[in-house]
């Protein structure tokens, strides 16, 4: 969102009234604005060049103002201030006229065949005597800007230029020409320069230098000539100094060059509109023609108003609300779109005018009448229709898996998705082509060249940066790589991938063969040739020879797993042997994505091997109810289902807000799903019925609404006083056991209260980059190790090169979770902007 910087006292003047910073604040957010900051030209300067540069700065205070992107009206001061003022009924919205000269023909733009090549397209109007004071001359050269900045990108599409029309006189020649051939002597210059000169002089100038690759490569740029063949400006670079517009300027000749007819309309519309209010007749632009190579005129601005017709049904419906026709018309006036009904049913006419190009659909006008009506007015309702949310199956999967990783004793690990080719390739023995790699166009260090194609070197990189930990490490990532295909639309697929890798003095590559067989175990694929899964030798530059093994499932490739390749180790700086497994995990998806895997051999092989079950609360589902009676009624009965239909219509559940043993009951009560008639209970039955798996975990119900089942008739003579109904035996052995089972809870709670907190920890290794060769690293590393905090200790640290003669500090340090964040750190470091550029997060594993 483009953000807005008016000076507050020159705001409030203009609005009328002195406001709070907080009433503002809310009147910002009323119209649909933010108030982003409350500063002044002092305190920006000091905050970003230090208080040294801020002697002397304003002490104004700035409001900085963010505005959505697609309302260019609001850009400057004068349209902030034209919008709040209608928005509170304080102004009428005002009409925009375009007008013809007083005496004379309009002024007249002529554009030749030769612009086709560069900018084919311009559009030109006239302010006529128009006042400026500073801040509107200020403000008129910061719309512009804005506007470069935003709908005009950065110039490529349109490029605005002004001139002082007392300076010059038409007709106008838009043209272009070869670059020896332009000269002309541009803003704020004391001598000509030829185009060629200009490119040269303007390639280290801070705010011209990125709008140079526009035209460079062209072979004639454009520019605009008066009658006397003065330039006035070669656009989209600089405008001629001849023109140039002062505070004394009375008429204005305004003229936008660009590649997009349509946004240069737009662009011309708000320039004039916008500062029209100035001229000597409020609101009102004098025309001029555009005359193109083919003999077509056009007359500019057009200053378009159209009308849209639209129900109160639909804005009433949409936003939530239920407002006559006549309110929702007042509410639109509000926003600057004059409405007002038209008589046929609740139909409002909607006119649009040439300030609002933001508005080109019917759900636009009704976001207007919202933002009018207040989104805080709009009264909270529960939605009239549900739906159920499913885990995404590969999220789920994964997660499940990396539960079981973490038990199997191994940690997890999150790194990067872009690598350096080095990474990817040379480092594990093959060549950037055989990769597949999608490569960024203009990265901006070495170390992110590509989207990773295997989680293989992360996970090394992560063990060289902790090879000081004690061992074995054990890591394992479960993410995404990037790979080409050809198949999709963007030419590259994202694809789940299962790494993990063993490092310790011995290879350990039954170790990695272990979690193999555990993690087909977990995923039910049975150790077999055909429908199971199987691994057979394979070569691969990445592992030893002899010592690498293909795996597939299914007579599917999925992955690989081995020991790795001494020279592969070497080159991550790593001094022992490793093994390491990897494959995708996206094959199994299929009938294990909605299986709930747990920390249990699966229940086949519990069956299979008579092992005991983990739970008996597990081992079987409860049985249904016997009954379909209910408190709604009888669940077997259309009034019945009625009935409960009607009580689901604004709740989700039957008791609370999460599912319970009262969902369950009724859900068992009821004999076979519902019909498409019963709408609530249909889709509260789908949604419970989704927990049939772990429906024994679920929390007690607190009221019962099925009714018990009517027992059978006696059929035997047996008398009331010969049955013993409460079992005193019984009840004298349950006391006792209670008794015991609270004791032994008293003690085991007292015991485990004298048992030490753990403080969890995390190894972090941080990547420190100064700002250019030239900072002195022993300087930057004391001042990083200066740094002091409880539960922080600092580690060993390097020099590693980043390109171009630049080093990066890389400093490991273990720090306490709860005392010490990444945040934190980050923030101390780069406190240090004498030194320090930036902080990231090389690696970050928890202790």
């Amino acid at each position: 969102m483009p953000t807005v910087g008016v000076k507050r006292d020159f705001l409030f003047k203009a609005l009328g009234r002195t406001y709070t910073d907080e009433e503002f604040d809310e009147l910002c957010f009323e119209f649909g604005l933010e108030l982003d900051e409350i500063t002044s030209e002092k305190e920006i300067i000091s905050r970003e060049q230090g208080d040294s540069k801020a002697s002397g700065a304003s002490d104004v205070i700035l409001y900085k103002i963010d505005v959505p992107a697609n309302r260019y009206d609001l850009l400057c001061l004068e349209g902030l201030v034209r919008g709040l003022q209608v928005f509170k009924n304080k102004l009428e919205p005002p009409r925009y006229r375009r007008v013809s000269p007083d005496s004379g023909g309009p002024q007249r733009l002529i554009i030749t065949k030769e612009t086709a090549a560069v900018r084919p397209h311009a559009v030109a109007a006239v302010l006529r005597n128009i006042t400026f004071t500073q801040e509107r001359y200020d403000s008129f050269i910061e719309l512009q800007e804005k506007l470069h900045q935003n709908i005009c990108r950065k110039r490529s599409l349109v490029a605005i230029g002004t001139h002082d029309l007392d300076t010059i006189s038409g007709p106008f020649t838009y043209t272009a020409k070869a670059p020896g051939d332009i000269c002309f002597r541009p803003l704020n210059q004391t001598k000509e320069y030829t185009a060629t000169q200009l490119m040269s002089l303007y390639r280290t100038d801070s705010h011209l230098r990125h709008y140079l690759p526009i035209i460079e490569d062209k072979p004639v740029y454009p520019l605009i000539q008066d009658s006397n063949g003065t330039v006035l400006s070669m656009p989209p670079i600089i405008n001629g100094d001849h023109s140039r517009i002062r505070l004394q300027t009375k008429n204005i000749f305004i003229e936008c060059t660009a590649t997009d007819l349509t946004k240069a309309k737009i662009v011309l519309d708000i320039i004039v509109t916008t500062f029209s209010e100035y001229c000597a007749q409020p609101f009102t632009v004098e025309q001029a023609e555009v005359v193109y190579p083919d003999g077509k005129t056009c007359i500019y601005p057009e200053l378009a108003y159209r009308k849209e017709k639209l129900s109160a049904e639909f804005i009433n419906k949409k936003v939530g609300i239920s407002e006559s026709t006549e309110r929702i018309a007042q509410l639109l006036t509000r926003m600057c779109l004059l409405s007002q009904p038209t008589g046929v049913r609740d139909e409002i006419e909607v006119e649009i005018p040439p300030t609002r190009p933001d508005v080109i659909h019917a759900c636009d006008i009704m976001e207007d009448a919202a933002i009018a009506y207040g989104f805080n007015n709009i009264t909270r309702t529960t939605p009239p229709t549900y739906t159920v949310a499913n885990q995404f199956p590969l999220n789920k999967l994964t997660e499940l898996l990396r539960q079981d990783m973490a038990a199997a004793g191994f940690t997890e690990a999150l790194n990067f998705a872009l690598c350096s080719q080095e990474d990817i390739a040379d480092k594990l023995g093959k060549k950037i082509s055989q990769t597949r790699a999608i490569h960024i166009s203009n990265p901006k260090t070495a170390e992110f060249q590509v989207a990773r194609t295997t989680l293989l070197p992360g996970l090394l990189k992560t063990i060289a940066a902790n090879r000081k930990m004690p061992l074995p490490l054990q890591l394992f990532e479960i993410s995404d790589v990037v790979l080409k295909d050809e198949s999709k639309d963007v030419g590259a697929r994202n694809c789940r991938r299962f790494c993990a890798i063993y490092y310790n003095k011995t290879p350990g590559f039954e170790v990695i063969h272990g979690l193999l067989d555990r993690t087909m175990q977990l995923l039910e694929v049975k150790a077999a040739r055909g429908e199971g899964y199987h691994i057979q030798a394979a070569d691969d530059s990445t592992f030893f020879p002899g010592r690498c093994a293909e795996i597939f499932v299914r007579g599917k490739s999925v992955g690989r797993l081995g020991v790795l390749h001494p020279d592969v180790i070497n080159r991550f700086e790593l001094t022992m042997p490793c093994s390491a497994l990897e494959m995708d995990i996206e094959p199994f998806l299929g009938h294990t994505a909605e299986t709930l895997l747990t920390h249990d051999v699966p229940m086949q092989e519990t069956i299979k091997h008579q092992f005991p079950a983990h739970s008996q609360s597990q081992a079987a589902l409860p049985s249904r109810t016997p009954t379909t009676k209910t408190v709604f009624g009888d669940m077997s009965s259309q009034a019945g289902l009625k009935a409960l239909n009607d009580f689901l219509a604004d709740r989700s559940y039957i008791e609370g807000f999460a599912a319970t043993q009262a969902d369950a009951a009724v859900f068992d009560a009821i004999p076979s799903p519902p019909s498409q008639a019963f709408c609530h209970v249909r889709r509260w039955y789908s949604h419970i019925k989704s927990f049939q798996t772990e429906r024994v975990r679920l929390p007690s119900a607190k009221s019962q609404f099925v009714l018990p089942p009517t027992p059978p008739a006696s059929t035997n003579n047996t008398s009331e006083d010969d049955i013993d109904l409460f079992a005193s035996d019984d009840e004298e052995e349950s006391t006792e056991a209670a008794r015991i089972r609270e004791q032994r809870l008293a003690e085991y709670v007292a015991k485990k209260s004298k048992k030490p907190a753990l403080v969890a920890k995390s190894s972090i290794l941080l990547d420190v980059k100064p700002w250019d060769d030239d900072t002195d690293m022993a300087k930057l590393e004391e001042c990083v190790r200066s740094i002091a905090m409880e539960g922080l200790l600092w580690g060993q640290s390097k020099l590693v090169p980043v390109g171009y003669g630049i080093k990066k500090l890389q400093i490991g340090c273990v720090v306490e979770d709860d005392k010490v964040g990444t945040d934190l750190l980050e923030g101390a470091i780069t406190a240090f902007e004498e030194y320090v550029q930036s902080v990231d997060v090389a690696a970050f594993n928890k202790i």
